[in-house]
């Protein structure tokens, strides 16, 4: 089947030849003034196949979004996929593919060693009653039990 190009990276990404969990470069954007964003496609989970429950995904968001910052200064966006499949990360101006693996191996670790979820209230948060930070630490856990995959794309 020929698919149509669309505007979006991701839509153009035949889901059915990847493999996850992996990392891969998903895009390159430079700025009017020659910064650079890198957006990342960090796949927990294999599309179509499974998906992170959203107490848990909501916990690892939070946590990550928090936790990289700590290791790395030009960090522009953690997003979770709609799909429940993985995240998209974005870094300002560094576009080294293995230092980024080193910075998700760190912060997931940071993960495995967090006593709560920040910003789990209701004021930081817009549905802090779905959290989970048991979920979260289990997602980070299989995540860096497989790092050794993270390089693998497709199948």
């Amino acid at each position: 089947m020929t698919m149509k190009k669309m505007n979006v990276e991701s839509f153009n990404l035949d889901h059915t030849k990847v493999k996850a969990p992996y990392v891969r470069l998903a895009s390159v954007s430079e700025g009017e003034k020659g910064d650079k964003i890198y957006k990342y496609d960090v796949r927990f989970c294999q599309p179509n196949k499974e998906h992170m429950e959203m107490p848990a995904l909501h916990s690892l968001e939070h946590l990550m979004a928090e936790l990289i910052r700590n290791h790395h200064d030009s960090i522009f966006d953690v997003s979770p996929m709609g799909c429940q499949t993985g995240f998209y990360i974005s870094i300002i101006n560094d576009g080294d593919y293995e230092g980024f693996l080193h910075l998700l191996e760190k912060t997931l670790t940071d993960v495995l060693d967090a006593k709560e979820v920040p910003a789990c209230n209701e004021v930081q948060c817009g549905w802090a009653a779905s959290h989970s930070l048991e979920g979260a630490k289990e997602l980070a856990k299989k995540m860096l039990d497989q790092k050794d995959e993270w390089r693998e794309v497709f199948a």
